[in-house]
């Protein structure tokens, strides 16, 4: 579709959270994660429309190519993820693609593991909900942990999280977050972000809450709750943190820090936040929930591996770090080890 033909759409009609997607599937492209074809693709569900992801293109300073995959028709819908600057994606040449890695990294848990118990489960709100929950083989009580995926959703990477909790003695479930629509194999790799950037603020918090009430049931000791999450995921972690008095402790993975969410004085979690280095757009937000915690004297670190991007925890991905992802999570079980005990 000539450029001239596209209707005019400002960046400020996007929701937070569609910028945040948006612009990440960019950054992919650039870094050579993502053919520019795929991007173009995930970026018309994000973005609501081909004219859309030319806008947003536009606003990052890329050039526009028309899209050739049919627009979705979901009407965009607000979310609470902070509004990254439109010059935080620089113009780039087309990548060399970055290769992904041919087998899971150091940390991987196979499901086949003797001294874990993992399983598809189901259970319900107001619509029917779906996870992964991963449990020690050995009976007895445990602490519990939500973990909270990525913006590609539930997927084998953070199902083997959740087994790596259950090896290390933790009762672990991680929520499907796209199982209103259908969930995350049934919307699809390129549909998924699209879906999340969409998704209903109180329909995603509402499901996360319905987890933890899950997980309560699973064999977690009384009050022992915590959460993990990475990228879309680590800004959930932060809402379901602040939001829900039952979480004891939190480990967010580059997530930048909600703008609209209840005051940091009124969690009951200590926070652990791991950033990369690298990772410019997420870490411009990392000062607005270090002041916050700090102001409202509650228990906050954070750490930020110099060597690693965004990302960098993902061993099925092209940002994988393995140093950073290793001493980010031996100082995740220690925290949650820490306030869960």
């Amino acid at each position: 579709m000539p450029t001239n033909k596209r209707p005019n759409i400002p960046i400020e009609s996007f929701n937070p959270m569609q910028i945040y997607l948006g612009t990440e599937m960019i950054e992919d492209w650039q870094e050579g994660q993502l053919t520019r074809r795929k991007m173009l693709k995930r970026l018309i569900f994000i973005c609501g429309s081909s004219a859309g992801a030319a806008a947003l293109l536009t606003a990052c300073g890329q050039p526009v190519n028309a899209p050739s995959t049919a627009a979705p028709t979901d009407t965009p819908k607000p979310t609470d993820v902070p509004k990254p600057a439109a010059n935080t994606v620089q113009p780039a040449t087309p990548p060399t693609p970055v290769p992904t890695p041919d087998k899971p990294g150091v940390l991987y848990v196979p499901p086949t593991d003797p001294d874990v118990d993992a399983k598809e489960v189901t259970y319900e709100n107001d619509a029917k909900l779906s996870g992964y929950l991963a449990k020690p083989k050995a009976t007895g009580t445990y602490p519990g942990v939500i973990v909270i995926h990525e913006n590609r959703g539930l997927n084998d990477h953070i199902r083997d999280v959740a087994r790596r909790l259950a090896k290390a003695g933790f009762i672990a479930l991680a929520p499907d977050l796209v199982a209103r629509g259908g969930g995350t194999i049934a919307v699809g790799d390129d549909k998924v972000p699209g879906w999340l950037s969409q998704a209903k603020p109180e329909d995603l918090f509402k499901d996360m809450s319905t987890a933890v009430e899950f997980l309560e049931k699973q064999g977690v000791a009384t009050g022992k709750l915590g959460v993990v999450g990475f990228c879309f995921g680590g800004a959930q972690t932060i809402q379901l943190a602040v939001s829900n008095p039952k979480i004891k402790a939190a480990v967010p993975y580059y997530g930048p820090t909600p703008k609209t969410i209840k005051p940091f004085a009124e969690t009951n979690a200590a926070i652990l936040a791991h950033y990369g280095g690298n990772d410019q757009r997420v870490n411009s937000t990392i000062a607005d929930m270090e002041n916050a915690m700090k102001d409202a004297k509650k228990v906050y670190e954070k750490k930020i591996w110099d060597s690693a991007g965004h990302a960098f925890n993902n061993d099925r991905g092209a940002a994988y770090n393995e140093q950073a992802a290793v001493g980010a999570w031996k100082m995740t079980l220690e925290w949650l080890k820490k306030y869960l005990a």
